[in-house]
């Protein structure tokens, strides 16, 4: 005979189901500079994206133009705009550089071969790889595709990039350190298709080796 407590006809759910059509609950914004078949350079923005180590693993549409980069050309920098950047990702948001624009591409998109141009951002060289950093993003990731693949379901590719120089502002940097000081920098989100920034400091993990300085009366 079961024990379990009964619910009571009045006893409101803790959840409801629901069926998103996304499934962006939150994840930094990153932009990342391939190069073209031409020589050229292209310039995306995506919203999946995670580190582990100094492999960055990212999620790609199928048809689009960087994964058409990525299997013939490795070379990437993953750019991590501020949240200030927002507006200048958004120009970007409904560009492709695939001419004629895949079907797959959501409605209103559109080819751009100077995506750089259309966003209003400046390409910077970079030291090892051949496309170019975005000079206004705080952190700039040289890296190369090692692996290049389809998902599960075949919709999308995922990318797992290794990091090969790291450039960072200053004023983000902890002085005299390697270590970017979390109080200073704060990446752009992207929850649910709106771009949001961090909130005040909670707290810190124990293993940190960036305590939050005490404010100086």
């Amino acid at each position: 005979m079961s024990t379990a407590p009964l619910r009571t006809a009045t006893a409101a759910p803790s959840h409801i189901v629901i069926e998103p059509s996304i499934l962006y609950f939150g994840t930094p914004v990153v932009l990342l500079s391939t190069e073209n078949e031409d020589g050229s350079f292209n310039l995306a923005p995506i919203s999946s994206a995670w580190a582990l180590g100094h492999t960055v693993v990212l999620g790609l549409g199928r048809e689009g133009q960087t994964a058409r980069n990525l299997r013939s050309r490795p070379d990437v920098v993953i750019n991590l705009p501020a949240p200030d950047q927002w507006q200048a990702v958004e120009r970007l948001a409904p560009l492709t550089g695939r001419s004629p624009v895949p079907s797959t591409k959501a409605k209103g998109c559109r080819f751009e071969p100077d995506k750089f141009g259309a966003a209003g951002l400046r390409e910077e060289p970079s030291d090892v790889v051949r496309p170019p950093r975005v000079a206004e993003c705080p952190v700039q990731l040289e890296a190369h595709a090692e692996r290049v693949r389809p998902d599960v379901a075949g919709g999308f590719v995922i990318v797992e990039a290794v990091v090969r120089k790291v450039h960072a502002d200053p004023r983000i940097v902890v002085p005299g350190t390697d270590h970017v000081d979390p109080a200073a920098w704060s990446p752009l989100v992207y929850n649910f298709r709106h771009y949001f920034g961090l909130g005040p400091e909670l707290g810190h993990s124990y293993r940190t080796e960036t305590p939050h300085r005490r404010q100086v009366d």
